[in-house]
């Protein structure tokens, strides 16, 4: 899997949704990179659906803390948002419990 962190927008404005698909390897230093492309889908609209979908990255356990921490409160951390505008964010990842465990078969 590549390192870099690739990032597409889809927003469809007439019903409110926004999906921001990210493929890569998410870190607590690049996360801020996806937190900025989040912010900027989130002005589009006022009440904006958000979609990220992380599912086909590889993330760090402290960057996936980080951005379940932004869905629950509904906002991005104060240094990308100093506004606080509201961010309904859902965050769409693997499960990663069950991966290892997987990789240990296939290599047995």
């Amino acid at each position: 899997m590549n390192s870099k962190l690739n990032i597409v927008v889809r927003v469809d404005l007439d019903h409110a949704k926004a999906l921001v698909i990210a493929k890569g390897h998410i870190t607590v230093h690049s996360v801020n990179a996806l937190y900025v492309v989040v912010k900027r889908a989130n002005s589009l609209r006022k009440g904006l659906d958000l979609k990220l979908d992380i599912s086909h990255a590889r993330v760090d356990e402290e960057a996936l803390e980080m951005l379940h921490t932004a869905s629950e409160t509904h906002h991005l951390p104060a240094r990308i948002d100093p506004q606080q505008a509201p961010c309904t964010i859902s965050v769409l990842a693997p499960r990663r419990e069950h991966m290892p465990a997987r990789r240990a078969l296939i290599a047995a």
